[in-house]
């Protein structure tokens, strides 16, 4: 990255600073007429990227003199997070859109906006415009930054606030983040996509990639370190091609690396890595490094090369097993995840058939699978030989079928071991759920003994499901 755009970018994060101050006098204001700070719900849909985006956005508000809540009823603003991969997902969004609308029909003060991947495409955002006008504003993923002056412009008066531009840019540095846990924490290394699968919106709506600097990442995993985070998970819509846009000489294996370098007791996670660049690097890095987790979201998407080419993945399935392959010579005890589409345009049942081969090869700990989409604005969308329902629905129940029987297999291997948890909240009594290294989901009885949220506990293994396993705490 060039000095004049390190300045440019340290210009408008500090133009935008200037719109929070400017905005929280207006919340004082309104603090002194009515006796409680202006309020917010704000709901996200869709990735981690866009869960990590809403903690930006609530850390500019909560800057801004906001306080937040879960019921639109009680909020002054109203946020509406939004995700763009499924056309199902854009249906319901707009279908909680339209449900707080009583709510600013009894308070006219309130302002509703809606953000995200879904408002990055043209057709929805004119919908927006003419459809649904009671929407105040709207923004792109990469107008985000531009938060603090959009609002200022709304609170000042403008009926409408539509801003659209800016995909290229992602400004992070210096703005105020509010996270949800105090535990785990997500941290955003780049933003954007240059590969241009077939059936997928999001280069269209979030831009080119664009990495952050190394040291601001390191920086930024430092701080959550000495805050007392012990799990941070690395994200990019392609965190294996981080830092090809800077040319430093410096990869994603170099930053883990780094990270795994900084003093504390900490585990790092990461998604979602693209098979075209997961290099042998990658690997003989992770099985170096002890903080970084033994797991890999990995997704193949489709089992049959001629699938594969369609869908501009730009590896065949050799490769992809190649690299499995590799991976598990290096690390022991390594766990992949991935992600699977049915029912891909010209999908027939010889290339479904190859796609349960290489599920059955590889043994994933878990799979997300997905019945095509079509994506408004995508090649796979105008592709001839859509699949009909009926056979992407069977054909989905069948990988299910078949991949909860390899994740119960695998789990049922470790009754009897005793494996190192990480625990999230307790859920009431004695009974807590985490995750080990290698991504496995357990549930155990603590015999009563109170964990704090965040602790390494050693835990028994008595039982298996194929989505998680059982046991106590040693």
């Amino acid at each position: 990255m060039s000095v004049e755009n390190i300045t440019r970018e340290s210009t408008l994060a500090q133009t935008q600073r200037e719109y929070i101050l400017a905005v929280r006098t207006m919340s004082e204001e309104f603090e002194r007429l009515h006796g409680y700070k202006p309020r917010c719900m704000a709901r996200t849909y869709g990735c981690q990227q866009n869960e990590n985006d809403t903690e930006r956005i609530k850390g500019m508000l909560a800057a801004m003199g906001y306080d937040f809540v879960e019921d639109p009823e009680s909020a002054e603003l109203i946020i509406f997070n939004t995700c763009a991969i499924r056309e199902h997902s854009e249906r319901k969004i707009l279908g909680h859109l339209g449900a707080v609308l009583p709510y600013r029909r009894a308070k006219p003060d309130m302002k509703i906006v809606l953000c995200g991947c879904m408002t990055g495409q043209p057709h929805i955002a004119e919908l927006i415009r003419k459809s649904y006008k009671y929407v105040d504003m709207a923004f792109s993923p990469g107008a985000l930054y531009r938060l603090p002056q959009n609002l200022y412009k709304l609170l000042s008066g403008q009926k409408y606030v539509f801003d659209f531009e800016g995909g290229a840019e992602n400004i992070s540095e210096g703005m105020p983040v509010l996270r949800e846990g105090k535990t785990k924490a997500w941290v955003s290394i780049m933003s954007g996509c240059n590969n241009f699968c077939t059936y997928c919106i999001v280069p269209y709506v979030r831009g080119r990639e664009r990495s952050r600097i190394p040291e601001a990442v390191l920086e930024e995993v430092r701080e959550l370190v000495k805050s007392g985070y012990r799990e941070i998970t690395l994200l990019g819509q392609n965190v294996n091609s981080y830092c090809k846009d800077l040319q430093l000489g410096y990869d994603f294996a170099d930053l883990l690396r780094d990270i795994n370098s900084i003093e504390g007791d900490f585990r790092v996670k990461f998604m979602t890595s693209h098979p075209k660049d997961a290099t042998r690097k990658l690997f003989d890095v992770i099985a170096e490094c002890d903080k970084i987790g033994r797991h890999v979201h990995l997704p193949f998407q489709s089992g049959s090369d001629a699938i594969l080419q369609k869908m501009n993945r730009k590896y065949t399935c050799e490769q992809y097993m190649q690299i499995i392959d590799y991976a598990k010579s290096k690390i022991p005890g390594v766990s992949f995840s991935s992600d699977v589409i049915v029912g891909f345009p010209g999908e027939t049942e010889e290339d479904f058939e190859k796609t349960l081969q290489l599920v059955r090869r590889v043994e994933f700990s878990s799979l997300f699978m997905f019945i095509y989409s079509p994506r408004r604005g995508t090649p796979a969308a105008e592709m001839p030989d859509q699949v009909p329902h009926e056979v992407s629905v069977d054909r989905f129940n069948r990988l299910a079928q078949l991949q909860n029987s390899i994740s119960l297999r695998r789990n049922e291997r470790l009754i009897g071991q005793t494996v190192t948890v990480l625990t999230d909240k307790p859920d009431g009594g004695s009974l807590y759920g985490g995750k080990t290294a290698d991504d496995i989901r357990v549930r155990f009885d603590s015999h009563g003994t109170h964990i704090p949220e965040g602790q390494s506990v050693q835990v028994k293994i008595e039982r298996a499901a194929n989505w998680a396993v059982f046991g106590q705490t040693v």
